[in-house]
């Protein structure tokens, strides 16, 4: 009895929706979107960029000799210190390892090894 009338329910739900109306809902907006993405792609492909475009420049990069293999070397330092670091080298266009490896080499020497 609770399948039947369940059923009975289902199909009278089912006459009273209206599909049609539905689907032409859908097909409209469907239609909407085609259009607005349509001019969007027009427009992107029509439109200059305004950003400008940025060059990337590499920093010179004073080569180890030949001679010597590199080896990693990683240590904490200031922030501070790590700032002016890298300011100085964005101004004399030198890169942190090379200020690093300028800086060990004169500590060194200062100290007599």
């Amino acid at each position: 009895m609770f399948k039947c009338s369940f059923e009975v329910i289902f199909k009278y739900s089912l006459l009273h929706l209206q599909f049609p109306t539905n689907v032409h809902v859908v097909k409209n907006a469907m239609d909407d979107y085609k259009k607005k993405l349509g001019s969007l792609a027009d427009k992107i492909k029509n439109d200059a960029p305004h950003a400008p475009i940025q060059q990337v420049l590499p920093i010179k990069h004073q080569p180890v000799s030949a001679d010597e293999e590199e080896a990693r070397f990683n240590n904490w330092i200031p922030k501070g210190l790590k700032r002016r670091i890298k300011a100085y080298g964005a101004q004399h266009d030198i890169s942190q390892k090379d200020i690093t490896i300028e800086a060990l080499k004169d500590f060194l020497k200062n100290k007599g090894n």
